[in-house]
Protein backbone atom coordinates (compact mmCIF):
# COMPACT_ATOMS: atom_id res chain seq x y z
CA UNK A 1 0.00 0.00 0.00
CA UNK A 2 1.48 3.35 -1.08
CA UNK A 3 0.43 6.20 1.19
CA UNK A 4 1.49 9.86 1.47
CA UNK A 5 4.39 10.70 3.75
CA UNK A 6 2.05 12.64 6.04
CA UNK A 7 -0.32 9.71 6.56
CA UNK A 8 -0.93 9.05 10.28
CA UNK A 9 0.85 5.69 10.34
CA UNK A 10 4.04 7.73 10.07
CA UNK A 11 3.18 9.30 13.43
CA UNK A 12 3.62 5.99 15.27
CA UNK A 13 7.33 5.44 15.95
CA UNK A 14 8.94 2.05 16.26
CA UNK A 15 9.18 2.53 20.01
CA UNK A 16 6.16 4.62 21.02
CA UNK A 17 6.43 6.70 24.17
CA UNK A 18 3.48 8.08 26.10
CA UNK A 19 4.19 11.52 24.58
CA UNK A 20 4.29 10.20 21.01
CA UNK A 21 1.04 8.27 21.51
CA UNK A 22 -0.63 11.31 23.04
CA UNK A 23 0.53 13.37 20.06
CA UNK A 24 -0.90 10.77 17.68
CA UNK A 25 -4.26 10.76 19.49
CA UNK A 26 -4.27 14.56 19.45
CA UNK A 27 -3.62 14.66 15.69
CA UNK A 28 -6.34 12.12 14.97
CA UNK A 29 -8.76 13.97 17.21
CA UNK A 30 -8.05 17.26 15.42
CA UNK A 31 -8.52 15.54 12.07
CA UNK A 32 -11.94 14.21 13.11
CA UNK A 33 -10.87 10.57 12.90
CA UNK A 34 -12.16 9.76 16.38
CA UNK A 35 -15.14 12.11 16.45
CA UNK A 36 -18.46 10.42 17.15
CA UNK A 37 -21.37 11.89 15.20
CA UNK A 38 -24.30 13.23 17.14
CA UNK A 39 -26.30 10.43 18.68
CA UNK A 40 -29.90 9.76 17.79
CA UNK A 41 -31.72 9.49 21.11
CA UNK A 42 -28.50 8.17 22.60
CA UNK A 43 -27.93 5.56 19.87
CA UNK A 44 -25.76 5.62 16.77
CA UNK A 45 -26.14 4.72 13.13
CA UNK A 46 -23.70 2.15 11.80
CA UNK A 47 -21.97 4.67 9.56
CA UNK A 48 -22.16 8.30 8.55
CA UNK A 49 -22.70 9.54 5.04
CA UNK A 50 -24.95 11.49 2.71
CA UNK A 51 -26.77 11.06 -0.56
CA UNK A 52 -29.08 8.47 -2.06
CA UNK A 53 -26.41 5.78 -2.20
CA UNK A 54 -25.82 6.00 1.53
CA UNK A 55 -29.53 5.99 2.35
CA UNK A 56 -29.99 2.91 0.17
CA UNK A 57 -27.21 1.11 2.03
CA UNK A 58 -29.27 0.94 5.24
CA UNK A 59 -26.23 1.97 7.28
CA UNK A 60 -28.11 5.03 8.55
CA UNK A 61 -30.03 2.58 10.76
CA UNK A 62 -28.93 1.30 14.16
CA UNK A 63 -27.53 -2.17 14.74
CA UNK A 64 -27.67 -3.68 18.22
CA UNK A 65 -24.19 -5.15 17.85
CA UNK A 66 -22.54 -1.94 16.62
CA UNK A 67 -24.04 0.13 19.42
CA UNK A 68 -22.73 -2.31 22.01
CA UNK A 69 -19.26 -2.05 20.46
CA UNK A 70 -19.47 1.75 20.70
CA UNK A 71 -20.60 1.52 24.32
CA UNK A 72 -17.75 -0.85 25.20
CA UNK A 73 -15.14 1.37 23.54
CA UNK A 74 -16.43 4.53 25.19
CA UNK A 75 -16.56 2.79 28.55
CA UNK A 76 -12.91 1.75 28.25
CA UNK A 77 -11.97 5.23 27.01
CA UNK A 78 -13.57 6.87 30.02
CA UNK A 79 -16.85 8.24 28.65
CA UNK A 80 -19.23 6.19 30.75
CA UNK A 81 -22.23 8.41 30.02
CA UNK A 82 -22.32 7.39 26.36
CA UNK A 83 -22.27 3.73 27.41
CA UNK A 84 -25.04 4.28 29.95
CA UNK A 85 -27.25 6.09 27.43
CA UNK A 86 -26.80 3.31 24.89
CA UNK A 87 -27.76 0.63 27.42
CA UNK A 88 -30.78 2.65 28.54
CA UNK A 89 -32.02 3.22 24.99
CA UNK A 90 -31.51 -0.38 23.95
CA UNK A 91 -33.40 -1.48 27.05
CA UNK A 92 -36.22 0.84 26.04
CA UNK A 93 -36.15 -0.59 22.52
CA UNK A 94 -36.54 -4.15 23.77
CA UNK A 95 -39.28 -3.15 26.22
CA UNK A 96 -41.30 -1.85 23.29
CA UNK A 97 -40.82 -5.08 21.37
CA UNK A 98 -40.83 -7.66 24.18
CA UNK A 99 -43.62 -9.46 22.32
CA UNK A 100 -40.93 -10.88 20.03
CA UNK A 101 -39.70 -12.99 22.94
CA UNK A 102 -43.12 -13.72 24.42
CA UNK A 103 -44.66 -14.85 21.14
CA UNK A 104 -41.87 -17.34 20.54
CA UNK A 105 -42.04 -18.62 24.13
CA UNK A 106 -45.81 -19.07 23.91
CA UNK A 107 -45.76 -20.70 20.48
CA UNK A 108 -47.36 -17.89 18.46
CA UNK A 109 -44.18 -17.19 16.46
CA UNK A 110 -41.79 -19.51 14.67
CA UNK A 111 -38.13 -18.97 15.64
CA UNK A 112 -37.02 -20.59 12.38
CA UNK A 113 -38.35 -17.48 10.64
CA UNK A 114 -35.72 -14.74 11.21
CA UNK A 115 -38.31 -11.99 10.82
CA UNK A 116 -40.15 -13.35 13.86
CA UNK A 117 -37.01 -13.27 15.99
CA UNK A 118 -36.08 -10.19 18.08
CA UNK A 119 -34.98 -7.56 15.56
CA UNK A 120 -31.35 -6.48 15.82
CA UNK A 121 -31.47 -3.68 13.21
CA UNK A 122 -33.95 -0.85 13.67
CA UNK A 123 -34.68 2.87 13.35
CA UNK A 124 -32.60 4.66 16.00
CA UNK A 125 -34.78 7.76 15.96
CA UNK A 126 -38.14 6.09 16.59
CA UNK A 127 -36.98 2.75 18.08
CA UNK A 128 -39.32 1.13 15.58
CA UNK A 129 -38.61 -2.10 13.75
CA UNK A 130 -37.88 -1.99 10.02
CA UNK A 131 -40.21 -3.78 7.61
CA UNK A 132 -37.68 -5.14 5.11
CA UNK A 133 -36.53 -8.74 5.20
CA UNK A 134 -33.42 -9.15 7.34
CA UNK A 135 -31.37 -11.92 8.96
CA UNK A 136 -32.49 -11.14 12.52
CA UNK A 137 -31.51 -14.55 13.91
CA UNK A 138 -28.42 -13.20 15.67
CA UNK A 139 -27.71 -14.64 19.10
CA UNK A 140 -24.36 -12.89 19.17
CA UNK A 141 -26.04 -9.46 19.18
CA UNK A 142 -28.27 -10.41 22.13
CA UNK A 143 -25.26 -11.81 23.96
CA UNK A 144 -23.32 -8.61 23.40
CA UNK A 145 -26.15 -6.55 24.88
CA UNK A 146 -26.41 -8.72 28.00
CA UNK A 147 -22.63 -8.45 28.39
CA UNK A 148 -22.46 -4.64 28.13
CA UNK A 149 -25.50 -4.22 30.39
CA UNK A 150 -23.76 -6.23 33.09
CA UNK A 151 -20.51 -4.29 32.63
CA UNK A 152 -22.29 -0.97 33.11
CA UNK A 153 -24.16 -2.25 36.16
CA UNK A 154 -21.12 -3.87 37.75
CA UNK A 155 -19.35 -0.51 37.72
CA UNK A 156 -22.24 1.12 39.54
CA UNK A 157 -22.87 3.52 36.67
CA UNK A 158 -26.62 2.95 36.79
CA UNK A 159 -29.17 0.99 38.78
CA UNK A 160 -30.87 -2.09 37.33
CA UNK A 161 -34.36 -1.21 36.17
CA UNK A 162 -37.42 -3.44 36.32
CA UNK A 163 -37.53 -3.16 32.52
CA UNK A 164 -34.02 -4.57 32.19
CA UNK A 165 -34.80 -7.33 34.71
CA UNK A 166 -37.86 -8.26 32.67
CA UNK A 167 -35.77 -8.45 29.49
CA UNK A 168 -33.09 -10.58 31.14
CA UNK A 169 -35.75 -12.98 32.41
CA UNK A 170 -37.29 -13.26 28.95
CA UNK A 171 -33.86 -13.65 27.33
CA UNK A 172 -32.89 -16.60 29.53
CA UNK A 173 -36.20 -18.31 28.80
CA UNK A 174 -35.83 -17.55 25.11
CA UNK A 175 -32.30 -18.99 24.93
CA UNK A 176 -33.45 -22.13 26.70
CA UNK A 177 -36.43 -22.41 24.36
CA UNK A 178 -34.34 -22.19 21.17
CA UNK A 179 -31.50 -24.29 22.68
CA UNK A 180 -29.04 -21.49 21.94
CA UNK A 181 -25.99 -23.75 22.38
CA UNK A 182 -27.01 -25.60 19.20
CA UNK A 183 -29.14 -22.97 17.48
CA UNK A 184 -28.32 -22.01 13.92
CA UNK A 185 -28.10 -18.24 13.55
CA UNK A 186 -26.73 -15.72 11.06
CA UNK A 187 -24.18 -14.30 13.47
CA UNK A 188 -21.82 -11.36 13.03
CA UNK A 189 -21.93 -11.36 9.23
CA UNK A 190 -25.70 -11.85 8.88
CA UNK A 191 -25.43 -14.60 6.30
CA UNK A 192 -26.19 -18.34 6.09
CA UNK A 193 -27.40 -19.72 9.39
CA UNK A 194 -25.16 -22.23 11.14
CA UNK A 195 -24.08 -23.20 14.64
CA UNK A 196 -21.22 -20.75 15.13
CA UNK A 197 -18.58 -20.46 17.82
CA UNK A 198 -18.58 -16.67 17.55
CA UNK A 199 -22.29 -16.48 18.41
CA UNK A 200 -22.16 -19.05 21.20
CA UNK A 201 -19.13 -17.25 22.60
CA UNK A 202 -21.00 -13.93 22.73
CA UNK A 203 -23.89 -15.62 24.53
CA UNK A 204 -21.48 -17.24 26.98
CA UNK A 205 -19.78 -13.90 27.68
CA UNK A 206 -23.15 -12.36 28.50
CA UNK A 207 -24.18 -15.28 30.69
CA UNK A 208 -20.92 -15.30 32.65
CA UNK A 209 -21.19 -11.55 33.19
CA UNK A 210 -24.74 -12.01 34.47
CA UNK A 211 -23.64 -14.78 36.82
CA UNK A 212 -20.80 -12.64 38.16
CA UNK A 213 -23.13 -9.68 38.65
CA UNK A 214 -25.64 -11.89 40.45
CA UNK A 215 -23.02 -12.68 43.10
CA UNK A 216 -22.55 -8.99 43.90
CA UNK A 217 -24.51 -7.33 46.67
CA UNK A 218 -24.07 -3.82 45.26
CA UNK A 219 -25.45 -2.69 42.98
CA UNK A 220 -28.66 -4.69 43.21
CA UNK A 221 -28.24 -7.70 40.89
CA UNK A 222 -30.40 -8.48 37.90
CA UNK A 223 -31.03 -11.93 39.35
CA UNK A 224 -31.35 -12.26 43.10
CA UNK A 225 -29.72 -15.14 45.05
CA UNK A 226 -33.10 -16.83 45.54
CA UNK A 227 -34.15 -16.41 41.93
CA UNK A 228 -35.07 -19.75 40.35
CA UNK A 229 -33.54 -18.56 37.12
CA UNK A 230 -30.08 -18.89 38.63
CA UNK A 231 -30.38 -22.63 37.98
CA UNK A 232 -31.37 -21.94 34.38
CA UNK A 233 -28.42 -19.55 34.10
CA UNK A 234 -25.98 -22.18 35.36
CA UNK A 235 -27.38 -24.74 32.92
CA UNK A 236 -27.09 -22.34 30.00
CA UNK A 237 -23.50 -21.54 30.91
CA UNK A 238 -22.59 -25.22 31.11
CA UNK A 239 -24.18 -26.09 27.77
CA UNK A 240 -22.76 -23.09 25.94
CA UNK A 241 -19.29 -23.66 27.38
CA UNK A 242 -19.36 -27.31 26.32
CA UNK A 243 -20.59 -26.41 22.84
CA UNK A 244 -17.96 -23.71 22.40
CA UNK A 245 -15.16 -26.05 23.44
CA UNK A 246 -16.40 -28.57 20.88
CA UNK A 247 -16.19 -26.08 17.99
CA UNK A 248 -13.14 -23.89 18.64
CA UNK A 249 -10.77 -23.03 17.04
CA UNK A 250 -13.23 -23.47 14.18
CA UNK A 251 -16.07 -21.03 13.57
CA UNK A 252 -18.48 -23.80 12.50
CA UNK A 253 -17.91 -27.50 11.92
CA UNK A 254 -21.27 -29.03 11.04
CA UNK A 255 -21.49 -31.89 8.56
CA UNK A 256 -23.78 -30.09 6.12
CA UNK A 257 -22.33 -28.42 3.01
CA UNK A 258 -21.63 -24.74 3.52
CA UNK A 259 -21.64 -25.06 7.30
CA UNK A 260 -17.98 -25.76 7.87
CA UNK A 261 -15.51 -22.90 8.31
CA UNK A 262 -12.20 -23.15 10.08
CA UNK A 263 -11.08 -19.53 9.92
CA UNK A 264 -13.28 -16.56 10.68
CA UNK A 265 -12.08 -13.21 12.00
CA UNK A 266 -15.18 -12.84 14.18
CA UNK A 267 -13.52 -15.27 16.60
CA UNK A 268 -11.11 -12.46 17.52
CA UNK A 269 -13.92 -10.73 19.43
CA UNK A 270 -14.14 -13.71 21.78
CA UNK A 271 -10.59 -12.83 22.86
CA UNK A 272 -11.11 -9.06 22.92
CA UNK A 273 -13.20 -7.46 24.20
CA UNK A 274 -15.20 -10.45 25.52
CA UNK A 275 -12.33 -12.45 27.07
CA UNK A 276 -14.41 -15.59 26.81
CA UNK A 277 -11.75 -17.95 25.39
CA UNK A 278 -10.01 -19.29 28.46
CA UNK A 279 -7.49 -21.54 26.74
CA UNK A 280 -4.28 -19.81 25.65
CA UNK A 281 -3.54 -22.53 23.11
CA UNK A 282 -6.90 -21.90 21.41
CA UNK A 283 -6.32 -18.14 21.51
CA UNK A 284 -2.95 -18.57 19.85
CA UNK A 285 -4.47 -20.84 17.18
CA UNK A 286 -7.17 -18.27 16.35
CA UNK A 287 -4.53 -15.55 16.03
CA UNK A 288 -2.35 -17.80 13.90
CA UNK A 289 -5.24 -18.73 11.60
CA UNK A 290 -6.09 -15.06 11.06
CA UNK A 291 -2.46 -14.12 10.47
CA UNK A 292 -1.70 -16.90 8.00
CA UNK A 293 -4.99 -17.45 6.21
CA UNK A 294 -6.95 -14.19 6.35
CA UNK A 295 -4.48 -11.31 6.49
CA UNK A 296 -3.79 -9.29 3.35
CA UNK A 297 -1.78 -6.14 2.59
CA UNK A 298 -4.78 -3.83 3.06
CA UNK A 299 -6.67 -5.42 5.90
CA UNK A 300 -8.04 -8.78 7.07
CA UNK A 301 -10.68 -10.85 5.30
CA UNK A 302 -13.73 -11.81 7.35
CA UNK A 303 -13.34 -15.33 5.95
CA UNK A 304 -12.05 -16.86 2.75
CA UNK A 305 -14.73 -16.91 0.08
CA UNK A 306 -16.48 -13.78 1.40
CA UNK A 307 -18.24 -12.09 -1.52
CA UNK A 308 -19.44 -8.94 0.29
CA UNK A 309 -17.65 -5.98 -1.32
CA UNK A 310 -15.62 -8.28 -3.51
CA UNK A 311 -13.73 -6.82 -6.49
CA UNK A 312 -15.76 -4.36 -8.61
CA UNK A 313 -18.70 -4.69 -6.22
CA UNK A 314 -20.15 -1.31 -7.14
CA UNK A 315 -20.21 -2.24 -10.83
CA UNK A 316 -21.63 -5.71 -10.25
CA UNK A 317 -24.56 -4.77 -8.00
CA UNK A 318 -26.99 -1.86 -7.94
CA UNK A 319 -27.00 0.45 -4.92
CA UNK A 320 -30.04 -1.15 -3.31
CA UNK A 321 -28.67 -4.68 -3.74
CA UNK A 322 -25.16 -4.15 -2.35
CA UNK A 323 -26.26 -4.38 1.28
CA UNK A 324 -29.39 -6.49 0.79
CA UNK A 325 -30.21 -9.58 2.84
CA UNK A 326 -28.40 -12.47 1.13
CA UNK A 327 -28.81 -14.93 4.00
CA UNK A 328 -31.12 -17.18 1.95
CA UNK A 329 -29.42 -16.72 -1.43
CA UNK A 330 -25.73 -16.23 -0.65
CA UNK A 331 -24.72 -18.48 -3.54
CA UNK A 332 -26.00 -15.82 -5.94
CA UNK A 333 -23.64 -13.21 -4.54
CA UNK A 334 -20.78 -15.69 -4.21
CA UNK A 335 -20.81 -16.12 -7.99
CA UNK A 336 -19.46 -12.57 -8.24
CA UNK A 337 -16.28 -13.38 -6.31
CA UNK A 338 -12.99 -13.92 -8.09
CA UNK A 339 -10.66 -16.12 -6.00
CA UNK A 340 -8.48 -14.08 -3.69
CA UNK A 341 -10.37 -10.84 -4.26
CA UNK A 342 -12.34 -10.66 -1.03
CA UNK A 343 -12.65 -7.29 0.68
CA UNK A 344 -10.03 -6.69 3.37
CA UNK A 345 -11.68 -5.33 6.51
CA UNK A 346 -10.46 -2.69 8.94
CA UNK A 347 -12.20 -4.00 12.08
CA UNK A 348 -9.63 -6.57 13.02
CA UNK A 349 -6.12 -5.11 13.14
CA UNK A 350 -7.03 -2.79 16.03
CA UNK A 351 -8.55 -5.75 17.89
CA UNK A 352 -5.38 -7.79 17.43
CA UNK A 353 -3.38 -4.80 18.64
CA UNK A 354 -5.57 -4.70 21.76
CA UNK A 355 -5.09 -8.43 22.35
CA UNK A 356 -1.31 -8.09 22.29
CA UNK A 357 -1.46 -4.89 24.33
CA UNK A 358 -3.34 -6.68 27.09
CA UNK A 359 -0.90 -9.57 26.92
CA UNK A 360 2.04 -7.20 27.20
CA UNK A 361 0.56 -5.51 30.26
CA UNK A 362 0.21 -8.95 31.86
CA UNK A 363 3.50 -10.50 30.76
CA UNK A 364 5.90 -7.77 29.65
CA UNK A 365 7.02 -9.95 26.74
CA UNK A 366 8.64 -7.81 24.02
CA UNK A 367 7.07 -9.86 21.21
CA UNK A 368 3.61 -8.85 22.42
CA UNK A 369 4.65 -5.20 22.40
CA UNK A 370 5.99 -5.57 18.85
CA UNK A 371 2.76 -7.16 17.65
CA UNK A 372 0.71 -4.47 19.37
CA UNK A 373 2.65 -1.75 17.52
CA UNK A 374 2.57 -3.64 14.21
CA UNK A 375 -1.19 -4.04 14.15
CA UNK A 376 -1.87 -0.49 15.30
CA UNK A 377 0.33 0.76 12.46
CA UNK A 378 -1.64 -1.41 10.03
CA UNK A 379 -4.85 0.07 11.47
CA UNK A 380 -3.55 3.58 10.80
CA UNK A 381 -2.52 2.64 7.27
CA UNK A 382 -6.13 1.63 6.59
CA UNK A 383 -7.45 5.16 7.20
CA UNK A 384 -8.72 6.93 4.09
CA UNK A 385 -5.91 8.77 2.28
CA UNK A 386 -6.07 12.46 1.34
CA UNK A 387 -7.46 13.29 -2.08
CA UNK A 388 -9.86 10.35 -2.26
CA UNK A 389 -13.64 10.06 -2.21
CA UNK A 390 -13.75 10.59 1.54
CA UNK A 391 -12.26 13.12 3.94
CA UNK A 392 -8.73 12.18 4.93
CA UNK A 393 -8.04 9.89 7.86
CA UNK A 394 -11.48 8.31 8.22
CA UNK A 395 -12.10 4.71 9.32
CA UNK A 396 -13.44 2.49 6.50
CA UNK A 397 -15.44 -0.66 6.84
CA UNK A 398 -13.08 -2.36 4.39
CA UNK A 399 -10.81 -1.86 1.40
CA UNK A 400 -11.99 -3.40 -1.87
CA UNK A 401 -10.58 -3.60 -5.38
CA UNK A 402 -12.21 -1.54 -8.14
CA UNK A 403 -10.81 -1.68 -11.67
CA UNK A 404 -7.56 -2.99 -10.23
CA UNK A 405 -7.20 -0.25 -7.61
CA UNK A 406 -7.69 -0.94 -3.89
CA UNK A 407 -9.62 1.73 -2.01
CA UNK A 408 -11.97 2.22 0.96
CA UNK A 409 -15.50 0.98 0.34
CA UNK A 410 -18.59 3.18 0.48
CA UNK A 411 -19.16 2.66 4.22
CA UNK A 412 -16.57 5.18 5.36
CA UNK A 413 -16.43 6.08 8.18
CA UNK A 414 -17.80 2.99 9.93
CA UNK A 415 -18.27 3.66 13.62
CA UNK A 416 -17.38 0.10 14.64
CA UNK A 417 -13.95 0.44 12.99
CA UNK A 418 -13.49 3.86 14.60
CA UNK A 419 -14.26 2.58 18.07
CA UNK A 420 -11.91 -0.39 17.67
CA UNK A 421 -9.16 2.05 16.69
CA UNK A 422 -9.94 4.18 19.74
CA UNK A 423 -9.47 1.18 22.02
CA UNK A 424 -6.20 0.23 20.31
CA UNK A 425 -4.87 3.77 20.82
CA UNK A 426 -5.87 3.81 24.49
CA UNK A 427 -4.17 0.46 25.09
CA UNK A 428 -1.06 1.69 23.28
CA UNK A 429 -1.01 4.64 25.67
CA UNK A 430 -1.31 2.26 28.62
CA UNK A 431 1.61 0.10 27.49
CA UNK A 432 3.72 3.17 26.78
CA UNK A 433 2.97 4.50 30.27
CA UNK A 434 3.82 1.12 31.81
CA UNK A 435 7.25 1.23 30.18
CA UNK A 436 7.97 4.70 31.54
CA UNK A 437 6.75 3.91 35.07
Amino acid sequence: MTLPDDHPHQLLPDHPTKNSVRHLIHRLTDAGTLTLPASINGLYAAATGAGDDFESSGYHNAWLRDNVQIAAAQLSAGDSQIAVRIVQQLTLYFSRHRARFVDILEGRADPTDPMQRPHVRFDAGTLQELPEQWAHAQNDALGYFLWISCRVLSRGLTEPSDTLRDWVSLLLQYWQHIAVWQDEDSGHWEEIRHVSASSIGCVLAGLRSLQSLSLQTTPAPLLRPDDQQLDSLAELISKCDQALRGILPWECRQDQPGKQRRCDASLLFLIFPLNVVQDRVIEDQILQDVAVKLTGPYGIRRYNGDSYWCADYRDLLSTEHRTADFSDCLADRDKLLRPGMEAQWCLFDPIISCIHGQRYLASGLPEDRQQQIHHLRRSLQQLSPPGGRFPAWRCPESWFCEQGVWQPNDLTPLLWTQQNLLQALKLMLQTAESESA
